[in-house]
């Protein structure tokens, strides 16, 4: 077992459990709910879900034109966002992709850095994980060049789907969502925003600009058990309303009619992957009500205080270098003089770990051998940051010595 509700587990980008979510989730186990309805037996579960949806569209700062469901994490969310844009571009080229399979359809993707778990969406969905065009980027940055974003949609011919960061993994750089939303009036594309953990930024009037744009989006995919910090596994998908047929004609179960028919009652198991679902929205639903608004700004804010500190900190000390500005939440950084060596960057974050103070993971970014870490956890404090600091300067002393 690892520490990972820790506070210096910045490995990945993983959450904790805040007291109110753990007791949702105890809750969970004890109700033992698979959540399908809204109506009929069954239906508080169901109920709940669609609160709690709602609770968050107002936390993101969302419209009531969205719906949405929890799945089990960013992945899976990803996978019924896309399959409805699947779906819906089929549907452009009059082919019913849910019934008939791809056959001849043409589907251009477009992203300028997807997250492995879009690109694997892609290779479930047949689409296949190398068929994608890659936006240029900005120099030196994560986030896509808009102007190459519009050429590229103005010379495609078919449908287009778009799938932009609402945080990166390695610097949390965000797509210029202001000016994709001005695209959308001008071209016709489904535009699908993967904001696994950047989607927490909305929760802050100081970051919520980075998101700013969003809203006009067909799909959004949000981890719960990242900055929410809710136990695993839990996330969200948000699909506007206006595509429920398409979403339906995807996921219903057309064949069972012991099940009802899924035009008559909402069921969520006619709107995403899973028939079998674990009562999910309890964790969410105790957090919200116990923190609320206020409670999550908290978290997101001190998180991005600490990340900074620690960029500032690792800088100040010159025997670390940052590979990237901390743009959010995360740091981004190499030993300095050692990013070439890839060998004793292995053995630096190995070392690290076996201490057992701190878990970090390491990355290649720009060329460089890198370390990250995510700050996402509500009980880090200024104190872990100083801890980290020491713990790293402890290594790469060893590691000189040795």
């Amino acid at each position: 077992m690892t520490a990972s509700p820790g506070p210096r587990y910045y490995g990945f980008v993983v959450g904790g459990a805040t007291p109110a979510a753990l007791i949702g989730d105890w809750l969970t186990s004890l109700y033992d709910q698979n959540t399908l309805t809204a109506t009929g037996p069954g239906d508080i579960s169901g109920n709940i879900e669609i609160a709690t949806i709602n609770l968050m569209l107002q936390l993101f700062g969302l419209p009531s034109d969205f719906h949405g469901g929890f799945v089990s994490g960013a992945t899976m969310s990803n996978f019924t966002c896309l399959a409805t844009a699947r779906q819906w571009a089929g549907k452009k080229q009059g082919i019913d992709i849910a019934r008939e399979g791809l056959k001849q359809s043409s589907i251009t993707i477009i992203s300028a850095t997807p997250h492995s778990s879009a690109v694997k969406c892609l290779s479930m969905l047949g689409i296949g994980s190398t068929q994608f065009i890659q936006i240029p980027l900005l120099k030196g940055r994560e986030s896509a060049d808009i102007n190459a974003m519009k050429e590229i949609l103005s010379k495609t011919k078919g449908p287009v789907i778009l799938i932009s960061s609402g945080g990166t993994v390695n610097t949390v750089d965000f797509d210029d969502m202001q000016s994709i939303s001005e695209l959308k009036k001008q071209y016709d594309f489904w535009w699908h925003v993967d904001a696994a953990f950047g989607g927490f930024a909305s929760c802050s009037p100081k970051y919520n600009h980075l998101l700013s744009g969003w809203e006009n989006a067909d799909s959004i995919s949000i981890d719960c058990h990242k900055w929410m910090n809710v136990p695993y596994d839990s996330a969200v998908f948000f699909t506007k309303k206006i595509h429920e047929t398409i979403q339906r004609a995807v996921f219903q179960h057309s064949n069972a009619p012991y099940l009802g028919n899924p035009e008559e009652k909402f069921g969520y198991l006619n709107f995403l992957p899973e028939s079998s679902r674990r009562f999910r929205a309890l964790p969410a639903w105790f957090a919200l009500h116990a923190y609320g608004a206020d409670g999550f700004r908290q978290i997101v804010e001190n998180n991005i205080t600490q990340a900074r500190s620690l960029g500032e900190k690792l800088e100040r000390s010159g025997e670390f270098i940052l590979a990237a500005p901390v743009l959010l939440n995360v740091v981004c950084f190499s030993v300095k003089d050692k990013q070439q060596d890839a060998a004793y960057m292995k053995e630096f974050v190995a070392a690290l770990t076996v201490r057992g103070k701190v878990f970090m993971t390491p990355t290649v970014y720009n060329g460089m051998y890198s370390i990250r870490a995510a700050f996402v956890n509500w009980r880090t404090t200024e104190k872990d940051v100083d801890i980290t600091l020491q713990e790293l300067k402890e290594v790469k002393t060893l590691m000189t010595s040795s």
